[in-house]
């Protein structure tokens, strides 16, 4: 960024904004806008509306540096919640870190989905399956405070993003490590969520885009994407008392074969319900 003409004879808040939405435009970053905004909003540690109000505002040669290099690890697809630390969830701000998979608006349909099987008020016991940073359990636990939450990971760094996550947002969630449902009771809860991987080992978007600075882990499972729901149907079969519901996000092209799979464990109630693009997105069955 030194060596373009201008920005440092008057590098103002505009100045950058324009220099760097330019830039990602160029890397075909399809938000290039927003994502320009977000970072000099992180960097300067204001809110995204503030900029627009101060486009003329001058800014010091070390924070033009440092945008500069932001845009330039961007224009590299390095996720912005990589970048700035900090996704929102459910209206949460949660911390991420490139040991979590990023929380995408999508899954907030899997809460939603959710929270209609568990009346508010109700005490229930509900258990989130490969929580990741914590998103499903704590937005759970913010709208169902009646309810116990229990949030298990089997990776212990992404864990600790989790509990850091819940220790800052002050919400009651039981966070233990653990291999999906392995650690689980029999007839133990009322409700079984979950977000695993489900992408095909050897997909080839997975070296393309912000995926590739993803924890593989999170991503994919087995050579067609189904073993982990397939182990969750099988721990859910068990631990579910009768009446409880399984909720599972699965990818777009997944939904009969995993509608077929809980039906064929011995599930009922089995309905592939669609995001917010009207895409099938959600299997949800009940334990008979």
């Amino acid at each position: 960024m030194k060596a373009e003409s201008g920005l440092l004879d008057a590098p103002r808040v505009g100045t950058l904004l324009t220099w760097g939405r330019q830039q990602l435009r160029r890397a075909e970053i399809d938000s290039a806008a927003l994502d320009a905004e977000l970072l000099l909003a992180f960097l300067l540690a204001r809110e995204r509306s503030w900029l627009f109000g101060h486009d003329r505002d001058v800014l010091t040669t070390a924070q033009v540096d440092q945008f500069s290099k932001l845009i330039q690890r961007r224009a590299d697809h390095e996720p912005v919640a990589y970048l700035t630390g900090q996704r929102e969830f459910w209206s949460l701000p949660l911390r991420t870190t490139p040991a979590v998979l990023i929380p995408r608006p999508e899954t907030e349909r899997l809460v939603e989905l959710a929270l209609e099987k568990i009346p508010a008020g109700r005490p229930a016991t509900l258990v989130d399956l490969g929580t990741g940073c914590g998103a499903i359990a704590l937005a759970l636990a913010k709208a169902r405070p009646a309810a116990t939450l229990i949030a298990i990971e089997r990776h212990p760094e992404t864990l600790a993003v989790a509990r850091q996550n819940q220790q800052q947002l002050a919400l009651s969630v039981n966070f233990a490590r653990g291999d999906w449902g392995s650690a689980l009771a029999s007839n133990c809860c009322d409700l079984i969520i979950s977000n695993p991987p489900y992408i095909a080992e050897g997909d080839p978007h997975l070296t393309r885009g912000d995926v590739k600075y993803e924890p593989r882990q999170a991503l994919t499972s087995g050579p067609h994407g189904l073993d982990d729901l397939g182990r969750i149907t099988s721990d859910a079969l068990r631990c579910l008392k009768p009446g409880g519901w399984l909720l599972m996000e699965h990818g777009a092209e997944q939904g009969e074969a995993v509608l077929a799979m809980v039906t064929e464990a011995g599930l009922t109630e089995a309905s592939d319900q669609r995001d917010y693009a009207g895409l099938p997105r959600v299997i949800m069955a009940r334990k008979p």
